[in-house]
């Protein structure tokens, strides 16, 4: 009996031996998996602060620009996700925040640019299909990220692309606006009234 007893704890042993190798797999494969997705979304956005820093330095003209070639650069953005077929969501996040940071080093305005690159996001992942609440999201997540970095003023920030973002979601449909606005809420969570500041109130008759 008590030799039994000493085969079933080594099996267990064994047993619990393989899952833990299994979950260790496991463990470094999603760690160096996520590492390659930081280093790539790092990589874009230093792709794309160098390409807009170094465009609005050619043009000689940072203040009338920056916005043609946000929109230029959402654009670029958009058709690569087309052509490989995936990386709307997670990469415009990564282009957003490039884009502020690339105006931000020229000394461009970026709140003006920031509206205009939520507003162009939005307006892309639409015509694409793309899920557009969840774009919006990351594109905000993306600005507030680099306007934090700047040192910019973070309220002022979110105000403008709360409201781009509410904006563009309206001219593409109903059920569009209403997942962009629960989206908006999350997003400016902690940053004290933005939300019920910037969110349009309902038509008298409407709920």
């Amino acid at each position: 009996m008590d030799e039994k007893i000493r085969e079933e704890a080594v099996g267990t042993e064994e047993a619990s031996g393989t899952i833990g190798k299994a979950g260790t797999t496991v463990k470094e494969g999603i760690v160096c998996s996520l590492k390659g997705i930081n280093e790539i979304e790092a990589e874009i956005v230093s792709i794309v602060r160098d390409t807009v820093s170094n465009a609005l330095r050619a043009t000689g003209s940072v203040a009338g620009e920056g916005v043609n070639v946000a929109k230029d650069v959402v654009k670029g953005a958009i058709a690569a996700a087309e052509e490989v077929g995936t990386g709307l969501t997670t990469g415009t996040k990564s282009v957003a925040k490039g884009i502020i940071m690339g105006v931000s080093d020229v000394g461009g305005d970026v709140i003006t640019v920031a509206g205009t690159t939520i507003r162009d996001t939005i307006k892309g992942a639409a015509e694409v299909g793309g899920d557009v609440a969840v774009v919006a999201r990351r594109t905000v997540d993306g600005v507030l990220e680099a306007t934090k970095e700047i040192g910019g003023n973070v309220e002022e920030m979110a105000k403008a692309v709360v409201t781009g973002a509410v904006d563009a979601a309206g001219a593409v449909g109903t059920s569009a606006i209403h997942n962009v606005k629960e989206m908006m809420v999350g997003v400016v969570e902690g940053v004290k009234d933005v939300a019920s500041a910037a969110l349009p109130k309902p038509k008298a008759g409407q709920t």
